[in-house]
């Protein structure tokens, strides 16, 4: 039986955005959380502290946002461009545009590089050391089969699901063509994707409430461990509703991650003995994005609705952080029968 505790949905961040949370990330050096809001803002805050630290304003919603380093930060806007935001002066400036609104901004520790994902059908890599100028910070554009989606990283690895259930697997020192082209096993429209710490694999979550455990080796041994599971759904009165799965984050320490839907629940689930750690108490509205601090100890969730069932009356987005105890995460031992005496 999974413990589900009457434990408060964690401390609720003052000044939140004033529109729908499109993404929420945690530092890798520190308590700081950038958050960006189809208000047309990104905002950094002191999470552990619960102060802004800082707010950008953009010409149009901000699909995504990702740090540089502590410093400064990166988002991606509706309004087809790439910005740079350095927090310390609030200045911004263009790093480049896609064609049509830029839906994922992340960034490679690995390759020093920021890349972009756009419903214009691209890839874009670009390198933020060079002067301002697009044509300066370009160093690459890759298409894609479809309108990206969803983005992840880990090492060298690339991972970027599009429409149409594609899933491209990247190399990034050698971003000429995809290590491999894979279609998602899931029969819907993919929502997540997220590498898994340990660099083996990636999970995957669709609209149809479903995550897909995926591996990179492509050996028939590699091919058998994957599997898929049914997630975030309700039956009532032998009826079944099923919520888009929106949020997928792996715990940095232990592996295991949590997902979160658009059934209000945010549920922890160790991906290697298939079972549900946790389930947190239900948060007013649909969970838009999840984000574990770089210890592992906060969870940072947006409770903002997704308009998954259209425009309709709704509680106001807001952003908790929670303290995770390590019962919530951390994985259970097997536990082996007796042999015989």
């Amino acid at each position: 039986m999974t413990a589900v505790l009457p434990t408060s949905a964690g401390r609720e961040l003052s000044n939140p955005p004033s529109d729908g949370i499109s993404n929420l990330r945690f530092s890798n050096h520190s308590d700081n959380l950038l958050v960006s809001s189809w208000d047309r803002t990104v905002r950094l805050y002191e999470a552990s502290a619960n102060v802004l630290r800082g707010e950008f304003m953009h010409a149009g919603a901000v699909l995504d946002c990702c740090f540089h380093d502590d410093s400064s930060g990166f988002s991606a806007c509706v309004d087809n461009t790439v910005r740079r935001l350095v927090f310390s002066t609030g200045k911004e400036d263009i790093l480049g545009r896609h064609d049509a609104p830029v839906r994922c901004v992340e960034y490679s520790y690995a390759a020093g590089q920021v890349i972009t994902g756009s419903w214009d059908k691209t890839l874009k890599c670009w390198d933020p050391r060079g002067a301002s100028g697009q044509e300066r910070t370009l160093v690459g554009t890759y298409p894609q089969p479809e309108r990206v989606y969803s983005l992840s990283l880990v090492g060298n690895r690339l991972v970027v699901a599009t429409a149409g259930r594609h899933v491209n697997v990247y190399d990034l020192r050698n971003m000429s063509q995809p290590e491999q082209k894979r279609e998602s096993s899931l029969k819907y429209q993919t929502r997540c994707v997220r590498c898994y710490p340990n660099g083996t694999g990636f999970a995957l979550s669709s609209v149809e409430g479903r995550v897909a455990m995926e591996f990179f080796d492509l050996s028939e041994a590699g091919q058998a461990k994957k599997y898929a599971f049914k997630c975030h759904r309700k039956s009532e009165a032998g009826r079944d509703t099923v919520y888009p799965v929106n949020a997928i984050a792996f715990h940095p320490v232990y592996g295991t991650f949590a997902t979160g839907g658009c059934d209000g629940y945010v549920n922890v689930w160790d991906g290697n003995n298939k079972k549900r750690l946790y389930q947190y108490t239900k948060y007013p509205t649909s969970i838009a994005a999840l984000s574990f601090s770089r210890d592992g100890r906060l969870l940072a969730v947006a409770s903002s609705y997704t308009f998954e069932e259209g425009d309709k009356p709704h509680e106001p987005d807001a952003i908790y952080v929670r303290s995770v105890n390590e019962v919530e995460v951390k994985p259970k031992p097997k536990v082996y029968p007796a042999p015989p005496p």
